[in-house]
């Protein structure tokens, strides 16, 4: 489903990834691991023009995806949450999710999506007309997941979901996710919570220095000097 083939890229000329290459197929859950500044976030940065990109391709069912702009990443079927729980703090909950769904032109279909959303996120519904500012952490996360899946992406780009949040939220989180995943969706989550991807990805990235160090099955990393070894490249 998505390709990442021989990526260089970084911030104002600093270049943060090496020349990486790593692929998602339909169906997957898979989670980039690695010690903080290993670029992690700087490769879903990269698929939407947030970082920038200096060689390297990117695929997404063989459409290249490598210049495009968001709202055509949005309409072929990709979605981003960004870390920090990136909300519309001024907007209501209905608002934030109305602006998930901006590219939508058919009211209808804008309305399924936002029933299909509280349906998942049964706590938005009822926060509905309250300001995004007003909702607690594990609520804002909420959000901003309800609003990339405004436009039923069928791959769900997530940058340290688990940030700051309580297990207990985080869990229902992971429960939503694996949820997603059964329906059909793929996942690709950058997360600095090893034991959480270990619990329920299907394929993990290990990245250090800007460059994938290592690539398997989740049992393959549950060894901590195996981890420290790649984290730290010992």
């Amino acid at each position: 489903m998505l390709r990442i083939s021989n990526l260089t890229s970084g911030y104002s000329g600093n270049e943060v990834l090496h020349d990486i290459s790593l692929h998602v197929a339909p169906g997957e859950i898979v989670g980039l691991i690695g010690p903080n500044g290993a670029g992690k976030s700087t490769v879903l940065r990269s698929i939407f023009q947030l970082a920038q990109i200096k060689r390297g391709a990117i695929t997404f069912k063989k459409h290249d995806v490598t210049r495009l702009h968001t709202h055509d990443l949005l309409e072929l079927g990709i979605g981003f949450v960004p870390q920090g729980r990136l909300v519309f703090s001024n907007l209501t909950v209905q608002e934030n999710l109305r602006m998930g769904g901006f590219l939508l032109n058919n009211k209808d279909v804008l309305t399924r999506n936002m029933n299909d959303v509280l349906a998942r996120f049964p706590v938005l519904r009822e926060k509905l007309r309250d300001k995004a500012r007003n909702l607690s952490g594990g609520q804002q996360q909420m959000l901003a997941i309800g609003r990339a899946l405004m436009m039923t992406p069928q791959l769900l780009l997530l940058d340290e979901p688990s940030l700051g949040l309580s297990p207990k939220i985080m869990g229902e989180i992971v429960e939503i996710l694996k949820q997603l995943n059964a329906a059909g969706a793929t996942l690709m989550i950058v997360e600095q919570n090893v034991h959480l991807l270990l619990e329920f990805a299907t394929r993990l990235y290990v990245l250090a220095a800007g460059r994938v160090v290592a690539e398997g099955p989740p049992e393959q990393f549950h060894d901590p000097a195996v981890l420290r070894k790649l984290y730290f490249q010992e």
